[in-house]
């Protein structure tokens, strides 16, 4: 059966009259969802910890910025809208000590809950609404008028208003002008988690850098290469999400489209889909993010080697080169704060 979509006639941002919530975290999502809620109506505060860079940022954005202790004693509805493996910590030392019967905690995410990182008292609602995209863009369609579509989730053991609570939420961030789908932590977190290791991120990266490294290696101009295996991407991906595979294959050349269909499963083939339910089992079983709390709580060494290397590949270099002749396309600065990234 199809999922139930939830449309803004389904949501009522009556639910927080009344009610203040905080925003705990200024980031990419953090950001998004409190200026979008503001914008709705609702009361927002921000909770930071001190000297946090992003606090500055979220004063000029009009918001009252507090303590994370203050701010989550003085909300009703509270957001952790922090990196995952930051979340257990803060939570234990900042947010649990202030929490009382009838509290909401949400999360944009599942995965510190899914796998029993933080465990919350009963009594406390826990709930989840996580849009399907980044923070910049969740505030870019709400400004224009759009929405990006959320999936929300209610935890066991939370009341029977903690669903009105995830629908007001996403309707106040404009994901019900989009469409929200119900699902559970548990679903969310595994498949977002597949998403990003083997498609969105891993499976794409690891793409790309293996076909510009192919062409460089067997004697192609680096600035060939980047174009027809990263700048072209982002049309292909256009095509797709505009009207699927089938759709991007209708508007492509007839020689592209034989290449896709018999050359593209000699690439994703057998092999790979095997690797692919690896990573899968090493999701739902937990393997994954045990692995990943090991390497944050031992200091991020292989992660941090894994990063700079990325960073230095031929292709970075390249595409800065070829994106510096392009005054038209939009410069990102990626070393501030997220809120602030623009």
């Amino acid at each position: 059966m199809p999922a139930k979509v939830y449309t803004d006639k389904d949501a009522d941002l009556g639910t927080f009259k009344n009610k203040t919530l905080a925003v705990i975290g200024y980031g990419s999502q953090g950001h998004a969802h409190a200026l979008n809620l503001k914008e709705s109506g609702c009361k927002v505060i921000i909770g930071l910890y001190p000297g946090s860079k992003s606090r500055d940022v979220a004063e000029q954005h009009g918001f009252e910025v507090y303590d994370t202790p203050e701010a989550v004693a003085k909300a009703d509805v509270i957001m952790i809208a922090l990196p995952d493996m930051v979340q257990a910590d803060v939570y234990q030392a900042d947010i649990e000590p202030n929490l009382a019967k009838g509290k909401t905690l949400l999360f944009s995410h599942g995965l510190a809950i899914h796998f029993d990182l933080i465990s919350v008292p009963k009594g406390v609602d826990v709930i989840m609404v996580a849009p399907k995209g980044p923070g910049h863009m969740v505030r870019r369609l709400y400004v224009e008028g759009k929405g990006m579509p959320a999936l929300i989730a209610v935890a066991e053991g939370s009341s029977r208003s903690a669903k009105k609570t995830a629908l007001a939420w996403a309707k106040g961030i404009g994901s019900t002008r989009a469409g929200v789908l119900q699902t559970t932590f548990k679903e969310e977190t595994e498949t977002d988690l597949f998403g990003e290791q083997a498609v969105l991120c891993g499976g794409a990266s690891a793409l790309v850098q293996a076909g510009f490294e192919t062409l460089v290696e067997a004697g192609y101009q680096p600035e060939m290469a980047y174009f027809e295996c990263l700048h072209e991407l982002k049309l292909i991906c256009d095509l797709m999400y505009e009207s699927g595979i089938a759709g991007m294959r209708f508007s492509i050349s007839e020689t592209a489209k034989y290449g896709d269909i018999t050359r593209g499963p000699r690439i994703v083939n057998k092999q790979t889909k095997a690797e692919m339910k690896k990573i899968l089992k090493e999701i739902q079983t937990g393997k994954f993010t045990k692995e990943w709390v090991k390497e944050y709580k031992g200091g991020l060494k292989n992660y941090n080697a894994l990063l700079k290397a990325g960073e230095k590949h031929q292709i970075e270099k390249t595409g800065a080169y070829l994106r510096g002749m392009m005054p038209w396309m939009t410069k990102k600065n990626i070393k501030g704060a997220q809120a602030s990234y623009a």
